[in-house]
């Protein structure tokens, strides 16, 4: 009986107590009349077949009572709204216009003003090298050294020669005072003294020429001592010690790391637009702004073999800058506001540029696939030259999951 009240109780919901107690008064005079025959079973076995019979309608009569009653009184769910589409969460920035720079872009060499080739001015065996590769050398330190024994001899006979001519020009000027005074005296004749002048001229002659053969001896001597004509850095050495060199030899460089310039040949086309005072912006090779200069020279003839004007810019020396180093050389030619948005801002897909725009649709804000025309990049941000307005909202974040028309939820900007 307690089954039969658990099971309408969760039938009906509780929510008819007039129909549980009909079914509990049954359910009590049915049991009753059912437990009766039980005990009188050896007198009354064809009774208790037929209450048997009797119950199982009843009970079933009453169950189906109270769930016709519990399906009648049972309230239909509250129906639930559609939900919506979901937008993706993204940031955004305001298309704003910038100054940007119109320029060019051309290859550029750092070249010192203080750049020297060392080459001999004699041949000879090398017998010294002093120095090294990267060394910083002061004017005048012996760099090489080529053997010099040979002339070293030269100028020894050549002083040798040297002081002979002296002492025949120290005989000759004595010889001479005295036929002067002989002279004078009337001792001697005129022819005697003129003599003695002439050869006194003679001696005093040879011994200059000696004096002067000497020093262009020990010029040439000097030459075999290799040193450095300013203060620098030892370029690269190819020679070794006993190798023969001559005049045409290259046996290092030397050079001040400072009064740099930066060449730059600007195309022919172009060469009209060039000015003194032109704004020049050094870049290495991954596009990082080494130094901001200004044209100082502009070449009145073109390179035949360029077909190009030579244009000079000074700049400062550093770290990053060395002699005969290649850089870029953007030459700006002119400045005029641009649109600008960040460099994630942008998609690329082969050779079209595009970015996201937020707009509205529908009450709601979607991406709007915008294709652009890119200028130079201003520090990370990419100048658009067309396909953007000033004020419009670029998505920055989440490109990669959007397509156009997709439903977007702003978050800055």
């Amino acid at each position: 009986m307690a089954r039969a009240e658990r099971l309408m109780e969760r039938r009906s919901g509780g929510s008819s107590h007039a129909a549980a107690g009909l079914i509990n008064h049954h359910l009590q005079r049915t049991t009753t009349a059912f437990l009766k025959p039980i005990k009188r079973r050896s007198k009354r076995k064809t009774e208790l077949r037929l209450s048997r019979f009797t119950l199982i309608p009843t009970v079933s009569c009453l169950l189906l009572a109270g769930l016709v009653t519990t399906g009648c009184e049972k309230k239909p769910p509250a129906a639930t709204a559609p939900a919506g589409p979901q937008g993706l969460p993204v940031q955004t920035v305001t298309v704003a216009m910038s100054p940007v720079d119109q320029s060019s872009e051309y290859v550029a060499t750092i070249k010192s003003r203080r750049s020297a080739t060392l080459q001999p001015q004699v041949s000879g065996n090398l017998t010294q090298i002093l120095a090294k590769s990267g060394d910083h050398v002061t004017t005048g330190q012996v760099i090489m050294q080529i053997d010099p024994r040979q002339q070293e001899a030269m100028v020894e006979s050549q002083r040798a020669t040297e002081r002979q001519k002296k002492a025949l020009f120290d005989y000759d000027t004595i010889e001479l005072e005295r036929q002067h005074k002989l002279f004078e005296a009337g001792v001697t004749s005129r022819d005697a003294f003129d003599q003695a002048q002439q050869a006194h001229d003679n001696a005093k002659a040879d011994y200059e020429s000696a004096q002067e053969s000497r020093k262009t001896q020990e010029q040439l001597l000097a030459y075999y001592t290799i040193r450095a004509p300013f203060d620098g850095i030892v370029g690269d050495i190819p020679v070794h010690v006993g190798d023969y060199v001559t005049t045409s030899t290259m046996l290092t460089t030397v050079d001040e790391n400072k009064d740099l310039e930066a060449y730059i040949y600007v195309p022919t086309e172009r060469s009209g637009d060039v000015r003194m005072g032109q704004g020049v912006n050094i870049t290495d090779n991954n596009g990082k702004l080494l130094e901001k200069t200004r044209v100082d020279f502009i070449s009145p003839q073109v390179d035949s073999s360029l077909q190009g004007i030579l244009v000079k810019a000074p700049v400062e020396p550093s770290a990053e800058l060395r002699n005969a180093e290649i850089v870029k050389a953007d030459v700006v030619w002119s400045t005029k506001p641009m649109a600008v948005v960040p460099v994630l801002a942008v998609t690329r897909q082969g050779e079209q540029s595009f970015v996201y725009v937020v707009q509205k649709a529908n009450g709601m804000a979607i991406a709007h696939r915008a294709t652009v025309t890119l200028g130079d990049t201003v520090g990370n941000n990419y100048s658009i030259a067309s396909g953007l307005n000033a004020g419009e909202k670029v998505i920055v974040t989440g490109t990669q999951f959007l397509v156009d028309g997709m439903p977007v939820i702003p978050m800055g900007g």
